[in-house]
């Protein structure tokens, strides 16, 4: 395949409103490059690397599990990707689509390239928390949890609304689910040019995307197999249980597990069913101890309160954490991800002054 495939432009996309040709978008781009906005910077200097005569784009990972970094994406990986997109959410060209994610991440990134390749008609719009500020419907929209809960009255206004970034809270998929809106969580990766995989909101399990094959590691971890997306086979750490070949039950993240007293604690699925008490951001972490190993320690965001037993009545006997640490600001990356084993780190390097 050429490059001329990969970057034409769909006679049906329109961004903000207006049919561009390649080189309308590229003088957009350029003045966005003088523009004082970030988000504005960051679209035009992508843009243009997409129409560069490269076959690759450099991507900056968000850093949730480690250090953020840049990595290379081949740009028929996000063609590819984009048409998947388009064939499992039954895209269509003319649709209505909001880019409301920094551009400067991948995510973002992928809405112009599902425009661009799909014929879409995009809007985009500074990636605030309040994204939906104004009365229009838009077909297919990309959100992170913290734009859903804050667009919740607007949700009529969408079609289809993927949802990545960080795992939803209970309560805010029970609000969703009072919409009309077709609303998806999404299992996804930079090193596999965003979802892989997603499910309705309010479902358990994961359905693959075309053309990815899905098997377990002996840790019973996620295995990928992506070769559209990316020429390797990428192992995660990230705990799963599968049903079928197209479909998974995500568990939780390998590197949380807490083994307290042998019994292996999946650190997420005890805060789903404490999220709905606790307003203040949270986590599940462990803590080295000399008996159990490792004993579970609940970590609140924010100045200390009493923690009333009838909190953890939903939990079984071994989910109940031992102590509640209260930290007055978690650390987090560049996307607003809890950076959980930086915190831990901190409170066990105290723990043991």
């Amino acid at each position: 395949m050429t490059k001329s495939i990969y970057q034409a432009i769909h006679p049906d996309f329109k961004f903000n409103g207006s049919y561009l040709s390649r080189e309308e978008l590229c003088n957009i781009a350029l003045d966005y490059l003088e523009d004082d906005l970030e988000y504005l910077k960051n679209t035009g200097s992508f843009l243009l690397k997409w129409f560069d005569d490269n076959d690759f784009i450099e991507v900056q990972t968000s850093g949730t599990t480690g250090t953020p970094k840049l990595i290379t994406v081949n740009k028929i990986a996000m063609y590819n990707s984009a048409v998947a997109t388009g064939s499992f959410f039954g895209l269509k060209s003319g649709n209505t689509a909001l880019c409301c994610l920094p551009v400067k991440y991948i995510a973002g990134k992928m809405m112009l390239i599902r425009a661009l390749v799909l014929g879409l008609e995009i809007d985009l719009v500074e990636p605030k928390s309040s994204p939906m500020n104004r009365d229009k419907f838009y077909d297919f929209v990309a959100m992170v949890p913290l734009q859903v809960e804050n667009s919740i009255d607007k949700l009529n206004l969408i079609g289809q609304l993927i949802i990545g970034g960080t795992k939803l809270k209970p309560e805010l998929a029970s609000e969703i689910l009072k919409s009309s809106c077709k609303a998806f969580e999404t299992y996804s990766m930079t090193e596999t040019v965003t979802h892989v995989a997603a499910k309705k909101v309010g479902m358990e399990a994961f359905k693959i995307l075309p053309n990815v094959s899905i098997s377990l590691d002996n840790r019973g971890c996620l295995v990928i197999d992506a070769p559209k997306l990316n020429p390797g086979i990428i192992v995660t750490n990230d705990l799963v249980s599968i049903i079928s070949d197209a479909e998974f039950i995500w568990k939780g993240r390998a590197d949380n597990v807490i083994n307290s007293g042998g019994i292996k604690l999946f650190p997420e699925q005890i805060e789903d069913k404490i999220s709905d008490k606790i307003n203040n951001r949270f986590f599940i972490g462990g803590i080295p101890d000399d008996r159990l190993g490792e004993k579970l320690a609940l970590i609140i965001e924010g100045e200390n309160f009493t923690i009333e037993e009838k909190i953890f009545k939903d939990l079984e006997k071994y989910e109940k954490p031992k102590t509640v640490i209260f930290v007055s600001k978690f650390q987090e990356t560049e996307t607003g991800k809890i950076k959980r084993k930086e915190i831990m780190n901190s409170i066990i390097k105290k723990e043991q002054l």
